[in-house]
């Protein structure tokens, strides 16, 4: 299972925003640098909004960081583009054989693993923010231009 490209998209999103500060990003503009279309730019910065992260600007376009991306975590992005509900990252098959050895207790088992997981894949999240995206992003580029790729 993959998590929603809506993540990747949002993070490029914020990335290309305050990178970018002094420009106008469109959704026709950040939908060339992300290799989509328009309206899924649209419909993530609507997700955005929402959550508080940007302001869209009427009439001529773009969007606006609301926050410093220092106070920007992955795990804001990640709630507020609902790529899975609380607790529903994972999902364990149905209607096991509860005459089986397995089939009766995997549901208990792997529920405690899997939530596990799911809260230590929240806590690496919480731990990263955009700016330090940004910040390796930059420096990627940087590395780049002096290797001349």
């Amino acid at each position: 299972m993959k998590i929603s490209s809506r993540f990747s998209v949002a993070v490029h999103m914020l990335s290309m925003l305050d990178i970018g500060k002094d420009i106008v990003f469109t959704s026709e503009v950040i939908a060339i640098s992300v290799n989509t279309n328009p309206v899924v730019i649209r419909r993530v910065t609507g997700m955005l909004k929402k959550a508080g992260l940007v302001s869209v600007n009427a009439g001529g376009g773009g969007a606006n960081l609301l926050k410093p991306v220092e106070n920007i975590t992955l795990l804001d992005v990640y709630k507020a583009v609902e790529v899975v509900k609380e607790g529903q990252l994972f999902k364990i098959h149905e209607d096991s054989d509860p005459n089986c050895t397995v089939g009766s207790k995997i549901h208990f088992v792997l529920e405690e693993v899997l939530h596990r997981t799911e809260t230590a894949m929240e806590m690496e999240l919480k731990n990263v923010t955009i700016a330090d995206i940004v910040e390796d992003i930059l420096k990627l580029n940087r590395d780049c231009k002096q290797k001349n790729i």
